[in-house]
């Protein structure tokens, strides 16, 4: 079998890898922050770290590039911890186990990390080499990315030097990324009344597993299937239908991630159950074949349980679904400015009810502040309605384009050279820290690029093996050709 460590380019691959052997869940950064430091001292290079917890790691230039301009390599340090449920895995003690399959390096049930690991890893290879040419080097590695973009927002002005930042944090391998979406955090609670089931009920337990998922903004257009939607959309026929009372539902996970599993526990009366069995059925296979094509491993299975002993007063637990079925979710308008652009989204991420208390969260992004806010005042309105109580939070803005920046044409000119073609240049739907960056320093240009990664966000997340040495070769050539300083 394929050693992660053996495969080219190796430097690169060699650094993911050990960078994997280190648990870095988003706000829980202290052990590869850690990591980082050790990283730093044993190549000789100087770092600090800032109030909120970025690394920022020196390196004077090569010989010859001196009078360059001064560069910021950035990536984030934590990845998105997902795994698949019959996974036997522990984030917070174990190493990713990855493995090769072709052209790609996965994961074993689990999120791989190269959404930013390999990022990290390609700037740490720059830094621990000797003989790759580069201008004065800055490596910015931020932290909490994934769930708030905290370090990015925290990041002062006046820490950074450089005048040219290169975000390595994009994932198709021929787009050059000028652009982004912010994102708005959407909270929705309130308490019910839990109610005692008669006695002479029975129990019943929906599971909706084997969705694809995703990233909640580079994968909101393709119209993959929503856990948390199509299980409400059972509930809405089955408690309407038959009487069935929900006891608890639980799905999604992760904000920026479309939710893939979920799992509600009902109670109904046992005259009820053939009439139960029957709408089940029904609706189920309605879903199965509107995405037969999209969602080959969807699975909803309906499994006798013990009989819970309360469940939500059946008022309540109508208006929880009937909010869940009006609040907007997937793409709400597309970019009149940049084709096949994604404009605004909202992603209804995790679903809780349990014990007298509903939750629900959303992710909420767009490229133009205003409709982000339209989007996100009418999740509010829904859920105000239905008795909930909303909260904003976690704003952070979007990345406005610049397609007249210097760097953007000397990328284009080293990707045309190399690959005998022009890359895409593109805005993505997805958040990325330039734009929260730029607040602090205006005046610096800014990029992004990377290679091609397919299922952030997921277990199915992998990372192509062709595609990094194509990624590493342009890397190299882009710091080789640095603009001079000023005069």
């Amino acid at each position: 079998m394929t050693s992660i460590k053996d495969i080219e380019p190796i430097e690169v691959w060699k650094h993911f890898a050990d960078l994997n052997g280190v648990p870095r869940a988003s706000k829980s950064e202290d052990r590869v922050r850690a990591f980082m430091i050790d990283f730093a001292g044993k190549n000789g290079l100087s770092h600090k770290i800032d109030g909120v917890g970025n690394v920022l790691i020196t390196k004077d230039a090569t010989l010859g590039m001196e009078n360059r301009k001064p560069i910021v390599l950035q990536a984030h340090l934590d990845m998105v911890h997902q795994k698949n449920t019959d996974t036997v895995f522990n984030f917070d003690q174990d190493g990713i186990d990855m493995y090769v399959d072709g052209d790609w390096v996965k994961a074993r049930g689990t999120t791989l990390g190269a959404d930013n690991g390999l990022g990290v890893a390609s700037i740490m290879a720059i830094l621990a080499s000797k003989e790759i040419t580069h201008p004065a080097l800055e490596a910015l590695f931020t932290i909490d990315e994934e769930t708030g973009m905290t370090g990015a927002l925290g990041l002062e002005g006046g820490w950074l030097n450089g005048e040219i930042l290169l975000n390595l944090d994009t994932e198709d391998d021929d787009e050059i990324d000028i652009g982004c979406a912010g994102g708005l955090d959407v909270t929705a609670r309130r308490s019910y009344t839990e109610v005692v089931c008669p006695a002479i009920n029975i129990g019943r337990e929906i599971k909706i597993k084997g969705l694809a998922g995703g990233h909640s903004g580079m994968d909101i257009h393709k119209g993959l299937g929503n856990a948390n939607k199509l299980m409400n959309r059972m509930l809405y026929h089955l408690c309407t239908g038959t009487g069935a009372m929900v006891r608890s539902i639980t799905g999604g996970g992760l904000r920026n991630a479309i939710p893939r599993e979920s799992v509600s526990a009902l109670s109904l009366h046992p005259d009820t159950l053939p009439a139960f069995t029957m709408l089940f059925n029904k609706i189920k296979a309605e879903i199965m074949a509107e995405y037969k094509n999209l969602e080959p491993d969807l699975s909803i299975m309906l499994d006798e349980i013990e009989a819970p002993s309360t469940a939500m007063d059946p008022l309540h637990e109508i208006q929880v679904i009937k909010a869940i079925y009006a609040a907007h979710n997937g793409v709400y308008r597309m970019s009149p400015g940049m084709e096949d652009l994604v404009e605004a989204s909202n992603n209804i991420a995790r679903v809780e009810v349990a014990g007298g208390k509903a939750s629900i969260l959303c992710l909420t992004r767009s490229s133009v502040e205003s409709s982000k806010n339209d989007v996100a005042n009418g999740l509010k309105s829904v859920f105000e309605l239905a008795g909930f109580d909303c909260e904003f939070s976690g704003a952070y803005p979007g990345w406005t384009p610049d397609l007249n920046s210097q760097i953007l044409g000397l990328v284009k000119d080293v990707y045309l050279k190399l690959n005998g073609s022009y890359p895409r240049v593109v805005s993505c739907h997805a958040g990325l820290e330039c734009g929260i960056l730029g607040r602090n320093y205006p005046h610096m240009e800014m990029i992004s690029f990377g290679p091609t990664i397919k299922g952030a966000h997921s277990p199915d997340e992998r990372a192509s093996i062709s595609s990094l040495r194509k990624f590493w070769a342009l890397l190299q050539a882009v710091l080789k050709e640095i603009p001079l300083k000023a005069a």
